[in-house]
Formats: C-alpha cells, structure tokens, sequence
C-alpha cells in the first residue's frame, strides 16, 4: 500500500468512527424502545477492546520504539509519562465540561416518547431554551472528546491499519450512545429530527479533525521518539475512556453482568484479531 493509500484510509477510518454519532440519533428516532441490553454488550465490548489493545499492543510499541531511540532506562521512563500524561490530557478534558452538560448522561429512546407532545416539542412545563443549550452544549463537550479520539484513531490506521479497524470499531460503538445523548434535547427543544440529526453529526467532525491536525502537525514529525510518545499518549486515552465512559455507561444501560460478558468477549476477539493478523 502506497503512503496516500495509507493517509486516506486512516482518514476514512477516522470518518466512520467519528460520524457514528450520527447512528445514534437514527436509533433514536426510527426505532420504538432502547435495546439496552444491545448497548450494555456492545459499551462492555468496546471497553474490552480498548483496554486490551491499549496495553497488549500500543503501550508494547511506543515502548520498544522509545527503548530502541533513547535506551532501556529512559525509553521506559518516557513511555511511562506519555501514558500516564494522555490520561491527564483526556480527565482535564473530561474535568473542564460541566457535569449536567456531560455527554456521559445517558438517554434512550423513550425519552423522546416520555417527553415529546404529539411528536411535535417539548411540553409547556419544560424549559425548551434550556433543553436547546443542553443539547447544543452536549454536541460541543462531545466533540471536544472526540478530538484526541481522532488522533488515536489516525495514528493507530497509519501505523498498522489492522489495529487501526480495531480502534475504530470500539470507537464507533462507544460514539453510538453519545449521538442520542445529543439528538434527545435537541429533539426536545425544536421538535426537528433535520435539527438533531444535523447537529448529532456535527458533533463526530471533531475526529476526523483530529486526524487533520495529527496529519499536517504530527506526521512531518513522526520519528520513533514522536511516534512512541505518541502511542503510549494513546494507550492511556483509551484506557481513561474505556474506565471512565464506556464500562460505568454499560453498567447503566444494562444489568452489571452484561458489562462484563462484554468487556470479556471484546478483550477475547481483540486477542484472536492481533494473532490472526501477525
């Protein structure tokens, strides 16, 4: 594969992960109840993956890139940092969006049922300005999560697209509940699907952004000390989100062992993937 073969696929792979928001405002409106079991599995999987790869697999290679540049001691200690910094990099993220404004506040589809009159707008009694801003600010904080979403993502499909498809697809299936968590307030506040839907999709353009900016900024760079800092920043993004958003979201939608059935199962065929493709 040539290197703008390589460039465009992990565009394209940046794409679909992040418009996958888009997948959850069509849930939202075009199917009658949340399978939340569905969403408890699939969060619990994505989690799996994420945490597998993240240690397994891109921890393992930021560290032997950074060992084989500057030496054992220091290559292990640089690894170590860039780790544990990607994980202050996403919580201070994470810290900075209001909590009632969070896109980890679930929604489901009854919502929309529970809520909407005559499937037109909100009820008298509800504060639609407010709803409006909710949802306006929950599409903002998601796309401000998605941002480094984009960069793992990129650097993952540009460096090994096999762990590339692995991270996308754990990354959409987490991206799918977030789009409802945008398009329900919207939905609430104006009564327009056109409204929700446009702007659950907008909020997933942050990661295909952040493919942009690692592209044009950190691929001119990309030596195996930029590379490895880089993928141990990763690995501890992924293990942040998969911790803090994807497994307490799981536990939520569905029953606690479901989570777990997932985590499992998502860890089991992120395992069998890295040994089919070596």
């Amino acid at each position: 594969m040539t290197e703008i073969q390589t460039v465009l696929c992990a565009f394209l792979l940046t794409m679909v992960a992040g418009l996958s928001t888009g997948v959850g405002s069509f849930i939202a409106f075009f199917t009658k109840r949340t399978n939340t079991k569905f969403l408890s599995i699939s969060l619990g999987f994505s989690a799996g993956v994420m945490i597998y790869v993240s240690f397994v697999e891109i921890f393992v290679e930021a560290k032997n890139s950074l060992v084989g540049a500057l030496g054992e001691t220091q290559g292990n200690w640089i690894t170590i940092a860039a780790f544990f910094g990607g994980i202050a990099l996403i919580a201070l993220i994470d810290k900075l969006v209001p909590s009632y404004e969070n896109p980890h506040e679930l929604r489901s589809v009854e919502d929309i049922e529970n809520t909407i009159v005559r499937g037109k707008r909100a009820p008298e009694n509800i504060d639609s300005k407010k709803l409006m801003r909710t949802g306006v600010y929950t599409a903002l904080a998601i796309a401000i999560h998605n941002f480094p979403e984009g960069i793992a993502t990129f650097t993952a499909a540009y460096k090994d697209l096999s762990l590339g498809i692995a991270i996308t697809f754990a990354i959409a299936l987490h991206n799918i509940p977030e789009g409802i968590a945008v398009a329900v307030p919207i939905y609430y506040a104006t009564g327009s699907k056109r409204k929700a839907l446009w702007l659950s999709f907008v909020s997933g353009f942050a990661e295909p952004l952040g493919a942009v900016i690692a592209y044009l900024i950190l691929l001119p760079f990309l030596n195996d000390i930029v590379f490895g800092i880089l993928f141990a920043a990763v690995a501890g993004i992924m293990v942040f989100i998969a911790l803090d958003e994807l497994l307490p979201a799981s536990r939520e939608y569905g029953e606690p062992h479901l989570s777990v059935y997932g985590l499992v199962l998502g860890m089991g065929v992120m395992a069998v993937s890295l040994l089919l493709f070596i």
